[in-house]
């Protein structure tokens, strides 16, 4: 080999590293911007959620957060439609959830948590009312 074809060789290693490097540069840049991004909605949701918190201290107890999530609420919505209060199994129903025993005991278990952080009264064995401060 000829001195004249090995520096063609390198010259041509060289422009297609040049190419992938500049791939790789753009794709940092893309993911950089996307990144602050992201960073930007995480910080976001943080402070939603810290506000969330304090919204509701007065209502749901720091002992379990969870009482203020989507399931909960949806119980809530529930039973504001009655004042004669409902069975874990008419709330499933309401909720259009199959109640088979697992799915019942587990609304069972959520509203029993709610009548201990007093969100409902359970004035009857088995039927849950909205306590009187929230109707």
């Amino acid at each position: 080999m000829n001195l004249t074809v090995i520096l063609d060789l390198i010259t041509a290693r060289e422009a297609t590293a040049d190419q992938a490097a500049d791939r790789l540069r753009e794709q940092i840049t893309a993911l950089t911007a996307d990144l602050a991004r992201i960073e930007g909605e995480l910080a976001d949701l943080k402070v939603t959620r810290t506000t969330l918190r304090i919204l509701t201290a007065a209502e749901f107890t720091a002992d379990d957060p969870t009482i203020a999530s989507a399931p909960y609420q949806q119980i809530l919505t529930v039973l504001d439609t009655t004042t004669t209060g409902m069975r874990a199994k008419d709330i499933c129903l309401a909720l259009g959830v199959d109640p088979i025993p697992k799915h019942v005991e587990s609304a069972r278990a959520k509203l029993k948590r709610m009548v201990k952080h007093h969100v409902l009264t359970e004035n009857q064995p088995g039927v849950f009312t909205l306590t009187p401060k929230r109707t």
